[in-house]
């Protein structure tokens, strides 16, 4: 994936995290408390595949990333590239990686690959804002 795609990907999470945010009174109707317990449960699962030698591909893996897209689908549905963008929003933004490394060392770069993976072949997603605009 080159720099266009990434900037791309950025902006489409911007976007549509600044849409829905206005349009949900700053997710009013998203449970904080119990979407951040999931994520823990998720991240320690997760933490043990790291240690167990999995790829980012591998098919359990992938229905992990499954759950972290359902778990974010509770804000808003990202389109695919919103999705990517997130991850790298964990990769480059200091907390989110420090956050996410404290499960386990490797595990913002994993987690992205798996999102990256499972944004190519995942479906689900709603239409990335560059399309809707040229619709």
């Amino acid at each position: 994936m080159g720099n266009s795609y990434e900037d791309e990907c950025r902006r489409s999470l911007a976007e549509e995290q600044a849409k829905s945010l206005a349009g949900t009174n700053n997710w009013e109707h998203v449970d904080r408390e119990r979407v951040h317990r999931d994520w823990d449960v998720l991240y320690r699962e997760i933490t043990g595949f790291l240690d167990g030698g999995s790829l980012p591909g591998d098919q359990q893996i992938q229905e992990l990333v499954r759950r972290h897209f359902d778990i974010a689908c509770r804000f808003y549905t990202p389109s695919r590239e919103a999705y990517v963008g997130m991850s790298l929003f964990y990769a480059e933004d200091e907390a989110m990686r420090a956050f996410h490394d404290s499960y386990h060392p490797g595990m913002v770069d994993f987690l992205g690959a798996a999102i990256k993976v499972f944004a190519e072949q995942g479906s689900g997603f709603a239409p990335s804002a560059g399309a809707e605009a040229s619709v």
